[in-house]
Formats: C-alpha cells, structure tokens, sequence
C-alpha cells in the first residue's frame, strides 16, 4: 500500500463513522486532528494528555473574550477576542485529536470519556462567565440589573448541558446499530450504578466520586428517552447483545437523518453564532438568546422525532 492510501485509510479509521461526522469537522478539524493525534502517538502523549491541554486552552479563549471597549484603554479588545477565537479553534482540534488517538491507539476508558465531556464544560463555564462581566461593563441595561445577565447565563448552561448531552446520547445511539456494542460508548445506568456500590469511598474515592457524577449524567438522559428505553429493553429481552442485521439497517436508515441535529448541537454551530455575536455583533449576550432559542427548538425537534422512532420499532417489536 502506497504512503497515501496508508494516510487516508488511517484517516478513515480513526474516525467515529461517516454517518455522525460533519461536513466542516471532516473539512477542517478531523484532518488538523489527524496530524496533532499523529505526533501526539509519535511522542508517546497520551489522549488524556490532550484532554487536559485543551481544557487550559478553551479556558484560556474565554479569558480573551472578556477584554473589550471599557476593559482598558491601552489594550486592543479586537485583538485579543481575535486571540481567544484562535485559543478555542485549538482547543476544539485536540478534542478532536483526543479521540481520533484513542481509537488509532485503543486507549479506551470510560475516565477518558467523562474527561473528554467535562473539557468543553470547562471551556464554556469560561466563556460565560467572560460574557458575564464583559456585559456588566459595556451594557448600560445591564449595568444597571448586573444580576440578569448572571441569571440568563445560568439558565442557558443547564440548557446547554441538556443539548450537548442528548446530542451525544442520540450519536452513541446511533453507533451501536451501525457498530454493534464495541463501536458504541452507550451505557446502561443500572450497570453503573452496580459498579458504583461496588467501589469503595475509602479504597477508590475519585473513581468513585466520578462516577457518581457519570452515572448521574447517564440517568438524566435515559429519563428523557422513555421511548429508547422502552425499545432497549425490548431488544434486550428478545436478542440480548444480538440484534438482527436486517434490524439494525432498519432502525439506522430512520435514524441517520437525525444526526445532523445532534452536530448542530455539538460545537461548530455554537461557536459560529459565538464569533459573531462578539466580533460582528459586538453583543455577547446575543449568543445566550441563539442557545435558549435556536439551539433548544432542535433539540426538542430532535428528541421529538427519535421518540417517534422508537415508539415504532417497539410496535414492530411487539407484534
């Protein structure tokens, strides 16, 4: 095999699937990813290592972000916000490199899942909280109500927890019957919590600690699938870890569809709507108004229609 065709099919291999990927990631980040995930396994740096690299990255954007007109007079806010939307171009590639060496590696871990979920938490913690004081300085509304603008942003990073969440639940979903079990992150809360009373405070408190929190973030979103529930159980009661080809076809060619809405809620749309409501806009808290809006119509247009797909197949199932 030539050098190229070696290159792209490692490319190839070390994605998700063509059916979650989107156009711009596979464009523009997956190749950046590649190249960092291939020095990365070059230098013997682990993805967790770029987990982490990248959390002080997208923290460092939300910094930047926070200069603006009334900040200081020396310094050039459009400069620096210009920095901050490098800082998290960056920090979203080696999110991006983190997974693509995890599964050129196989370096799999539950720990490094939950890592790799809590860095975009801690990039965008920041950038809220930039948001926050840079509108309690430039807005004379709310300089005037300071606490409005810390409310709104409260309430926008509940929601948007909820829609980064099922975004991912939908694609892990998706991937077991593209992938089978092994191609799939899903996980059951009721396994989770047999391996969290397994634990002890005493011997294992971190891992347990952590996955108190995991087994939490995996309740919440099978409470808000009762149809998927319904339909896993179903499956698992009459094929265990077996489900039918024909079966998995089915329910994928329903489901493909849908994945452009879970990337949608992923981080390429966000961080567009972000860029320009504080480069071209210049009005931070627009970017609150598009998540609360926009961002939470999708999502319950998504959880909607892949409700009404489970529902269905349970039916066939049942017949």
């Amino acid at each position: 095999m030539s050098d190229k065709k070696e290159k792209k099919s490692g490319f190839k291999d070390s994605l998700k699937s063509m059916d979650t990927e989107e156009t711009f990631d596979l464009i523009f980040y997956r190749p950046i990813g590649y190249m960092w995930a291939l020095l990365a396994k070059k230098l013997g740096v682990t993805p967790n290592a770029i987990t982490i690299a990248s959390i002080f990255l997208g923290v460092g954007a939300g910094v930047c972000f926070f200069f603006n007109e009334n900040s200081s007079p020396w310094i050039n806010y459009f400069w620096w916000n210009i920095i901050g939307v490098f800082l998290l171009v960056w920090a979203d590639s080696f999110d991006s490199a983190d997974g693509q060496l995890a599964r050129m590696t196989r370096q799999y871990s539950r720990i490094g899942r939950i890592l790799d979920g809590l860095s975009g938490d801690f990039w965008f913690a920041a950038i809220y909280i930039a948001i926050c004081f840079r509108e309690n300085m430039t807005s004379e509304f709310f300089m005037a109500h300071q606490w409005v603008i810390w409310v709104i942003a409260v309430v926008t990073g509940v929601c948007h927890a909820v829609q980064a969440a099922m975004g991912d639940y939908y694609r892990q979903f998706h991937l077991y019957f593209l992938k089978g079990e092994d191609g799939s992150e899903l996980e059951r809360a009721e396994f989770l919590w047999e391996k969290f009373h397994s634990l002890s405070w005493k011997y294992n408190f971190w891992q347990k600690l952590t996955l108190a929190f995991y087994t939490n973030y995996t309740v919440g979103q099978e409470k808000r699938t009762p149809g998927m529930q319904k339909l896993r159980a179903a499956l698992r009661e009459k094929y265990g870890n077996s489900v039918p080809q024909s079966f998995r076809d089915a329910f994928r060619a329903k489901s493909k569809p849908l994945m452009k809405y879970t990337n949608i809620l992923s981080f390429n749309t966000r961080t567009f709507a972000l860029f320009a409501a504080i480069l071209i806009f210049r009005m931070p808290w627009l970017y609150f108004a598009f998540e609360l809006t926009v961002l939470n119509g999708v999502l319950i247009y998504m959880m909607w229609r892949h409700e009404r797909i489970c529902k269905s197949f349970h039916t066939q199932l049942n017949k």
